[in-house]
C-alpha cells in the first residue's frame, strides 16, 4: 500500500487505522523520513517520525484512544480528513491537511478546533446539529 500510485486517501485511511490501534510507533511506517507536523494555532513543529510517536504515547490520555473518520477528501497527493478523538473523558476534534510524497506521508498541518456556545444573538435563525 505504500506505492507511488496509491492514493493520498488510501494513505490517510492507514494512517487512522495505524493511530486506532495505539502503537504510535506502528505509524512511522508510512511516514517520510523528512516527515513534518505543524500545529498553527500553538505555533508547534514536530520533526521526525520517531518525534510524532513519542509525543502521542506521552500525552496524557484516560483511555484507548478512539478515532472516527467524519470526513475523508483528496488526490493522489493530498488528503483533508476531519476526525473525531476521544481518551476516555476527552473528546476532541481535529481537521488535518497531508501531503503525500512517494506513497508515504511527509507533512500535516493540522487544527484542533474547540467547541463553543452559540451566540443567543442569532438563537432565532440557527437549530443545532445533533
Amino acid at each position: 500500500m505504500n506505492g507511488t500510485n496509491t492514493s493520498a486517501i488510501n494513505i490517510v485511511k492507514q494512517f487512522w487505522q495505524l493511530m486506532a490501534t495505539n502503537n504510535f510507533h506502528s505509524v512511522t511506517a508510512i511516514l517520510s523520513d523528512d516527515f513534518l507536523l505543524e500545529w498553527p494555532q500553538s505555533n508547534e513543529r514536530i520533526r521526525g517520525g520517531n518525534n510524532f510517536a513519542l509525543m502521542n504515547v506521552e500525552y496524557p490520555a484516560n483511555g484507548l484512544w478512539t478515532f472516527t473518520i467524519n470526513r475523508l477528501i483528496g488526490s493522489v497527493s493530498e488528503a483533508v480528513s476531519d476526525v473525531s478523538i476521544t481518551a476516555g473523558v476527552q473528546c476532541m476534534r481535529a481537521v488535518s491537511f497531508f501531503t503525500v510524497t512517494n506513497g508515504k506521508i511527509s507533512r500535516i498541518v493540522e487544527y484542533w478546533p474547540e467547541a463553543y456556545p452559540a451566540p443567543a444573538n442569532r438563537q432565532h435563525l440557527v437549530e443545532p446539529i445533533n
